[in-house]
């Protein structure tokens, strides 16, 4: 990366057979309005061809690239790549174009103006575009979110969200131990005990069916419902 006064912005993706989407995530980042960026991917043991299309792109695209020889999940991708980050803020994107990298500078400004420490983007506030698809997943992230925030006293809209940004020093003093999709609550309820300033901003959302690759299921709602309380009460009790 060329040397630059700009703040940088990490980002770090997560990878699991994403082959149909893994290099479009990457154009998409580099063509999205954004300060100077620093690319973490995390292939996380795919089985297709996402490690030989990241291998492909690394000296195009990639700044740091983490090959795990057996899948731990998302949490365990995300510890690995956050480890590696150096930019002054770090965003999660998922491999898969759900969330659209050109909503990234939205979400990038509150941090940018010193108002916020974390800043989810929301796919339930807002006026941007939004495919439908599955009522039970709104119905379980709405139950979800609403559960966390009577534990950690906030009030976001979109606790689920995969558009989570940071501030690196905050991000990387939280110590993450989930393996899967239970990181999110874990990150919200952890950032809510810190007292970090936390901002939503209205984001767009193309989401998959299941046909399309999407991966998260009714086992991970479970898990999310167990995070919540563990550490909503355990946190508490520290």
């Amino acid at each position: 990366m060329a040397k630059s006064k700009q703040p940088v912005l990490s980002v770090v993706i997560p990878a699991y057979n994403e082959e149909n989407t893994i290099e479009a995530t990457l154009k998409a980042l580099m063509a999205a309005p954004l300060p100077q960026l620093e690319i973490i991917v995390v292939d996380d043991g795919s089985q297709d061809n996402t490690r030989e299309i990241l291998k492909k792109n690394e000296k195009k695209y990639i700044d740091i690239l983490i090959l795990r020889e057996k899948n731990g999940g998302k949490g365990a991708a995300l510890r690995d790549g956050i480890a590696k980050a150096t930019g002054e803020f770090v965003v999660i994107q998922d491999a898969d174009l759900e969330y659209d990298p050109e909503d990234l500078p939205a979400v990038l400004q509150p941090l940018l103006d010193n108002r916020a420490d974390v800043v989810y983007g929301s796919r339930f506030m807002g006026s941007a575009a939004h495919r439908v698809v599955y009522f039970w997943h709104y119905l379980a992230n709405m139950s979800l979110t609403t559960l966390s925030n009577i534990f950690n006293n906030l009030n976001l809209s979109d606790m689920e969200t995969g558009y989570k940004m940071f501030r690196r020093e905050l991000l990387q003093e939280i110590v993450i131990t989930e393996n899967s999709f239970g990181i999110e609550p874990e990150i919200t309820a952890k950032i809510a005990h810190k007292k970090a300033r936390i901002y939503e901003v209205g984001i767009s959302y193309h989401g998959r069916t299941y046909e399309e690759g999407k991966k998260i299921g009714l086992k991970d709602a479970f898990r999310a419902v167990w995070v919540i309380v563990k550490y909503g009460v355990g946190l508490k009790l520290l």
